[in-house]
């Protein structure tokens, strides 16, 4: 997939036109199939044509909730990344994660599960046989030209919720509200989930050097005073000190992500994160000749991809690349 479908933005000034720190982006979400002939439908916000990045954050998919008793739910195969981390974050249900440097996890709702694919793992993601209804979100980001070779890796943490009035705060990447998650990143950067109750309202205190995104799971709250509606993104540049964040009369969950600006262009295509068209080509290249879907080759200088144990089911094979040469793309200035 080449991820840079686009989805409506709206742009929302709620107090001050003129202070382009006080714009609200709105992205929409897209329908996207997961995961091969079995696939379940994700809503992805990003990335978008006009939004690549947030910090590093570079791919938002949010499903659920999905009543999967009697469908296969979430059967993703053995799969390659390259250049990123993902982040996979429960709601509700669990999913059986393993991958090639040796890790077998089970994501549960409300901890973290971050894998570094570095210079280049395969994993897979399966919802569980007593999972009845799954619930989340699966987040990339990607990794700085310094430590984008760095070896896989796989971190598992479970926050302790932050009990307020009329709040509930889980951090697990970053610190929030005086609460710092001890995951280590690559650039500074926060992730948490909120909620809130109904007509309850929270102030944050944000980094001015950071951007910073809202993905609304429940509710419809108003984010710097911009209505936001339930599976949209509220993206909010630098340059701002606080937000408020204000619960309608539904009760609000929400995913709050930011960071540094990357300022790296990058080119992302399937589940690859590189810096060239030849990269990625590459890339596919290394992965193909692993699963035994073209003749090996000399690809060690680029990655050496393996396989998890344990599998049932074959390797996903690499889309066909697009004819003319993919691009890369970073945020608009």
């Amino acid at each position: 997939m080449s991820n840079v479908e686009s989805s409506p933005v709206e742009l929302v000034c709620p107090s001050d036109p003129g202070n382009l720190a006080a714009w609200v982006e709105i992205l929409a979400p897209r329908l996207v199939p997961l995961g091969g002939p079995r696939a379940m439908t994700v809503r992805r916000t990003l990335p978008q044509r006009r939004r690549s990045l947030i910090g590093a954050w570079c791919f938002v998919d949010h499903y659920g909730p999905d009543d999967v008793s009697t469908s296969p739910g979430m059967a993703v195969p053995p799969h390659p990344h390259t250049g990123l981390a993902t982040i996979s974050w429960l709601f509700s249900g669990e999913i059986q994660h393993a991958d090639s440097a040796g890790h077998h996890a089970l994501v549960r709702p409300g901890e973290l599960n971050l894998m570094t694919a570095g210079r280049g793992i395969s994993h897979s993601e399966y919802s569980t046989a007593t999972t009845s209804l799954l619930h989340g979100v699966q987040l990339w980001l990607a990794l700085p030209q310094a430590d984008r070779f760095v070896e896989p890796a796989f971190t598992h943490y479970a926050p302790t919720p932050l009990v307020l009035q009329g709040a509930v705060v889980s951090v697990f990447m970053g610190a929030v509200l005086g609460e710092r998650s001890p995951v280590e990143t690559f650039t500074p950067m926060v992730g948490a989930e909120i909620k809130l109750d109904a007509g309850a309202s929270l102030t944050l205190d944000l980094a001015p050097g950071f951007e910073h995104g809202f993905l609304v799971d429940a509710g419809s709250p108003a984010i710097a005073g911009a209505p936001v509606a339930t599976n949209e993104l509220a993206y909010l540049g630098m340059g701002r000190s606080t937000v408020e964040l204000v619960a309608g009369q539904d009760p609000v969950r929400l995913l709050f992500i930011g960071g540094e600006p990357l300022n790296e262009s990058i080119v992302m295509w399937w589940n690859f994160v590189g810096r060239s068209h030849e990269e990625i080509v590459a890339f596919r290249a290394a992965w193909q000749a692993t699963i035994g879907a073209q003749a090996p080759g000399d690809f060690d200088d680029v990655t050496n991809f393996s396989l998890p144990t344990g599998q049932a089911d074959a390797p996903l094979p690499a889309p066909v690349l697009p004819t003319v040469a993919l691009r890369p793309r970073a945020n608009p200035s």
